[in-house]
């Protein structure tokens, strides 16, 4: 086993066994930004062997507060290829794909296809609504993650044929639409939220711990509340929280 992985495959959750799935999974990245880095970094240091990065758009200044794959040199470059540059030389291992291009209904089917698992680091809910009808069509886990200001949830959609989609969470399409996307927020929370990401990703490739399936984590860094709704695939069910 290739020692970078020493202290993770002493995990027993882990192990060699565990390494070797992280080889074969093949897992898609929509959206390189301040979710979507910190995802692809540390999937690409845990070693999972295949890792698609889609994102149609360049990076500016102010994106650097936050997704911190980039720095100065990259502003105006596209961040799917500039993010595939940086990973490159964290890991040798894996194959690393980069598509400068819009998830689209045109090649959203062909592209998810390809992959075992489909991460959301995208800003905008028409492209969870795609992502979450091609993953349910297709039988394809989808890993939910969206930040605003201080606060973040993940979830988990469409790990079975009775899985619960993004269109359970969120059903009036119309309405979500609606809603002003691109308001300010932290550095830190997609740091927070991209890591928990990252981890249910390593949980269903593995299949240690507990993952988040039918359960949305809602995270508050401003007073470190977190709280799990737990819900079918007709509607929440209830909710239990911690400080």
């Amino acid at each position: 086993m290739n020692h970078k992985y020493h202290r993770q495959t002493l995990l027993p959750e882990i192990g060699e066994e565990g390494q070797e799935k992280l080889r074969q999974a093949k897992v898609l990245i929509v959206g390189v930004g301040g979710l979507g880095c910190p995802i692809a970094l540390y999937l690409t240091s845990a070693g999972v062997g295949h890792i698609g990065l889609i994102d149609n758009d360049v990076v500016s200044i102010h994106n650097l507060h936050r997704q911190v794959l980039y720095d100065e040199a990259d502003i105006g470059q596209p961040k799917a290829t500039c993010a595939l540059h940086h990973l490159r030389p964290k890991n040798s291992d894996i194959e690393l794909i980069a598509y400068p291009m819009r998830l689209t209904k045109e090649n959203a089917e062909a592209l998810i296809s390809e992959y075992d698992i489909v991460v959301d680091g995208c800003d905008n809910h028409a492209t969870r609504y795609l992502i979450s009808d091609i993953c349910e069509r297709l039988g394809k886990p989808y890993v939910y993650a969206a930040i605003s200001a201080f606060q973040g949830q993940v979830g988990i959609f469409c790990y079975n044929p009775d899985a619960p989609t993004y269109r359970t969470l969120f059903p009036d399409e119309e309405a979500m639409l609606a809603i002003e996307t691109g308001k300010g927020v932290i550095g830190t929370t997609p740091a927070v939220v991209g890591s928990v990401v990252a981890n249910e990703v390593l949980k269903l490739i593995i299949g240690y711990g507990e993952a988040l399936l039918g359960k949305l984590l809602i995270i508050d860094l401003l007073t470190l509340d977190i709280q799990k709704i737990l819900f079918t695939k007709c509607h929440p069910e209830r909710s239990e929280g911690s400080r």
